[in-house]
């Protein structure tokens, strides 16, 4: 049975606790732990029969009894906490970004190398069943090379004022899966970025210094083209398509819904609405990638997608706040 601790008791937290709790064989959570600790979280934890609840996260780092860390706190918490996670000995998966600040992302990784521990990228959409099937199309030459990668990416409704204070910006804590998936499904890295942003659902975006819907063009190492599309709001749901295009042929996914019927009449056609939002769309996706993460250190597996594959995601995002805010094409730097 691997022992875990959850660093972070916020929505991604908690949504990872109970998937553990009620849908994770071979994996017990033991620990919950965040510096904002309240009786309301107390409450929660123990509601799931997790034995421990604290306001210090030094009490899952430095616990004997635990084998491996989820850190679902604040973003800019996350470097320090792999740093503290590894030197510990605990093997780590960590939500994204996995960090902003690129000399501590780089010690990051050095220290989860130099301690032997794994570290998973919380990614989710790679687990996801349409956009795995897009990548296996890819991969399989199913639809010969790859020529262009296109990604949608709305969410239903914005995230609070509060959030998107701490959040990096829409490119580091909405993009950052898009670069990820953008990866994943063309099989390259990215070099070059140009991307635009501009605030259209809510001015008060614009007094953070940041952007509410973006347009995001990529250049591939392997010559392939990219385009993602970007708003914080989408009123008819949460959408989210991907598709590639290639010598032979193409492939895409559409939306998730409930069902697929749709009802014609002289009126016109109705179908079911999209997924409301990540909790629903991804729903077996967050299951499936904590399972490939404990999977990992039972069997002793490199995870699917690693620190190196966060930081190329955090590499793309400021490439492409740059060229958002001084409108010219910016180069990816090569690691």
């Amino acid at each position: 049975m691997i022992k875990l601790g959850l660093v972070g008791a916020g929505r991604i937290g908690r949504l990872h606790a109970e998937n553990i709790v009620y849908g994770i064989r071979g994996a017990e959570l033991v620990t919950v732990a965040d510096t904002l600790l309240n009786e309301e979280m107390e409450q929660w934890a123990y509601s799931l029969g997790v034995p421990k609840a604290s306001k210090r996260v030094e009490d899952v780092f430095s616990d004997p009894e635990i084998d491996a860390v989820l850190i679902c706190s604040p973003s800019n918490t996350h470097e320090d906490y792999i740093m503290e996670a590894a030197r510990n000995g605990k093997h780590i998966f960590c939500e994204k970004p996995i960090g902003s600040n690129l000399s501590k992302i780089e010690k990051a990784l050095q220290v989860v190398e130099d301690n032997k521990v794994k570290l998973q990228i919380g990614f989710v959409r790679r687990f996801d069943h349409n956009h795995k099937k897009v990548h296996d199309a890819v991969k399989e030459g199913k639809i010969g090379e790859p020529w262009l990668v296109k990604i949608t990416s709305r969410d239903p409704q914005p995230p609070s004022v509060d959030y998107l204070k701490t959040s990096g910006g829409i490119f580091f804590d909405m993009t950052i899966h898009d670069f990820d998936m953008a990866r994943y499904l063309s099989g390259s890295d990215v070099v070059e970025v140009s991307a635009c942003g501009a605030v259209l659902v809510n001015p008060v975006v614009a007094d953070l210094n940041d952007f509410d819907t973006a347009i995001v063009t990529l250049r591939f190492e392997n010559g392939a083209l990219g385009v993602i599309d970007n708003c914080r709001q989408a009123v008819y749901g949460y959408d989210q398509r991907t598709e590639v295009h290639g010598s032979k042929g193409c492939v895409w996914v559409e939306n998730d819904r409930p069902n697929t019927s749709l009802v014609l009449t002289a009126q016109g056609t109705l179908g079911e609405p999209f997924l409301w939002f990540f909790v629903e769309r991804y729903k077996e996706a967050f299951i499936a990638e904590i399972r490939v993460f404990i999977d990992a250190i039972e069997k002793n597996l490199d995870p699917p997608v690693d620190g190196m594959d966060g930081f190329k995601a955090v590499l793309i995002a400021r490439a492409a706040d740059e060229s958002a805010r001084e409108g010219k094409p910016v180069k990816v730097p090569k690691v």
